[in-house]
């Protein structure tokens, strides 16, 4: 999962996309990047690690320019390199930088196509870098010396055609603005939005959630239809056109379980609201299980179950209670590269409150278990306070199956809930009492808003994959890429893009 946003505005626009990317965090802590564009150059700086200490003055002083484009990543396969953070670039037709939010099922196909027929070398392991030589290709073929909003579309038209999977991408294009579209079937989420400035000019921004456009002052338009390209020019000429031939919207439900903040909407379906509802029927579950349950107080294990966590609490009619204290300097434990890592930063993260625990039954809320690894840890923790019993709530259905379209779910083998009942996960993780959420409860959740929401891509629950082109030996495929012994941080430094100010290796 990634974070993009891009900005066309009236002056530089560095700190809008700092501040913009600083919003859109909790998407990507592996590696950060900024490309802004002014007199005919475009100036980069990317690298690893959390978007505050990748970007220091020296280097903010000199992305210049009113038009750029920024991303916040964490890997999904292969290697946590620097030489893969994003925007990436290509000089050829016109220069052109892309970041991307997704996966690409058929990148390695692609890829080859790409050096066979298109003469163009990919220089990385991303999906990313083969989707914007696609783009590119697809836009060269015309051979226009000045690219029109036709000619645009056009290419975007041409990458539905020859890409699959999931991918919500912002394109700028030197000295002409910035494009961003969605996958036909709209499964990563992106939205624009529109500021005045006192002036009276218009600034657009384009991102992968609507938090970042309302932190900024952007006011939310909508968000961008599956198969659709929004394009705007330097000036603010903002251009809009379908461009897939069979369109259908079928957003990750993921989204609203986990990745999203809860002060976004997706696809005008709030998250929080869609949490809170997730919270009253696992609370009906539990009462159709147990009326006469025995639950002393609800506890979220922080942060995305919190709003869930809450409404349960209310429902059941029993005390809602803050029981872990969050490390705040700590980052996802879901996304880190490493499975000891993972392990390790469980107690670092999270301090229990002894006297919320200790001769209680407590239930534990989190928004869903993956590998099981932070819920057995959590479970420990709270016996160790002195829990007389200790109840887990997945706000999640379980995850039986890894995700393909650019969420980091490990292997079925890696999943504790592949192949295994209930009862069996819940002797895993050691809780007392284990409940999932019903998979038709999880979908009318987030289904209550928007009629134009045709499903939900929920592969990572029932194995069935919305693009229809994965199958076993694809997975087998994945894993291979995915084991936690390739996904180890490399201190690689990226190297320079040809034709691009670099600002990486600048001294003070």
């Amino acid at each position: 999962m990634c974070g993009i946003v891009g900005i066309v505005g009236t002056s530089n626009v560095n700190q809008a996309l700092y501040d913009a990317l600083t919003v859109l965090q909790h998407r990507g802590q592996d590696a950060a990047g900024i490309v802004t564009f002014q007199d005919d150059r475009f100036y980069l700086r990317k690298d690893n690690g959390l978007v505050r200490d990748v970007f220091h003055t020296r280097h903010m002083r000199r992305l210049v320019g009113n038009v750029g484009i920024g991303h916040v990543r964490y890997p999904t396969a292969g290697t946590s390199s620097s030489a893969e953070a994003q925007p990436f670039y290509v000089n050829s037709p016109y220069g052109i930088t892309l970041a991307h939010n997704g996966n690409l099922t058929n990148a390695d196909e692609l890829a080859k196509d790409l050096f066979r027929t298109d003469l163009r070398h990919i220089n990385t392991n991303s999906d990313s870098e083969v989707l914007l030589n696609v783009f590119a290709h697809e836009l060269q073929k015309l051979g226009k010396l000045v690219p029109t909003k036709d000619e645009i579309f056009y290419a975007v038209k041409a990458v539905h055609k020859r890409c699959r999977g999931a991918y919500a991408v912002i394109a700028m294009i030197t000295g002409y603005g910035i494009v961003g579209f969605r996958d036909p079937n709209g499964i990563r989420p992106a939205c624009f939005g529109v500021r005045e400035t006192e002036d009276g000019r218009k600034e657009y921004m384009i991102a992968s959630e609507s938090v970042a456009l309302s932190a900024l002052g952007f006011k939310l338009i909508r968000d961008i239809a599956p198969g659709e390209a929004v394009y705007i020019e330097t000036d603010g000429s903002l251009y809009t056109q379908q461009c897939a031939d069979d369109a259908h919207l079928y957003p990750c439900i993921f989204e609203h379980v986990y990745f999203a903040r809860p002060d976004s909407i997706l696809d005008q379906v709030s998250v929080y609201k869609a949490r809170l509802r997730m919270g009253e029927t696992l609370a009906e579950k539990i009462l159709r299980e147990r009326p006469e349950h025995d639950i002393d107080v609800v506890i979220p294990i922080p942060d995305t179950s919190r709003t869930s966590a809450m409404q349960m609490a209310h429902r059941l009619g029993v005390k809602f209670r803050e029981g872990f204290i969050k490390n705040r300097y700590i980052g996802r434990t879901f996304i880190m590269p490493g499975q000891k890592m993972r392990k390790k930063s469980v107690r670092q993260k999270l301090n229990p409150i002894d006297l919320e625990f200790r001769g209680k039954n407590v239930m534990l809320v989190d928004d869903s278990i993956v590998r099981g690894t932070t819920c057995r840890e959590i479970v420990q923790m709270a016996r160790d306070a002195g829990a007389r019993k200790v109840y887990f709530a997945s706000a999640a259905p379980p995850v039986r199956y890894p995700n393909v379209y650019g969420i980091d779910m490990p292997s079925a083998n890696e999943l504790i809930a592949h192949g295994r009942t209930v009862e069996e996960i819940r002797a895993l993780i050691g809780a007392d009492w284990l409940v999932y959420q019903d998979l038709d409860d999880l979908i009318a959740c987030v289904s209550e808003v928007n009629d134009d929401i045709e499903g939900w891509e929920c592969s990572v629950f029932t194995g069935d994959y919305i693009t229809g082109d994965v199958d076993q030996a694809y997975l087998e495929r994945l894993e291979e890429l995915r084991k936690d012994e390739k996904r180890s941080p490399e201190g690689a430094t990226a190297s320079t893009d040809n034709g691009i100010i670099d600002l990486h290796n600048d001294e003070d």
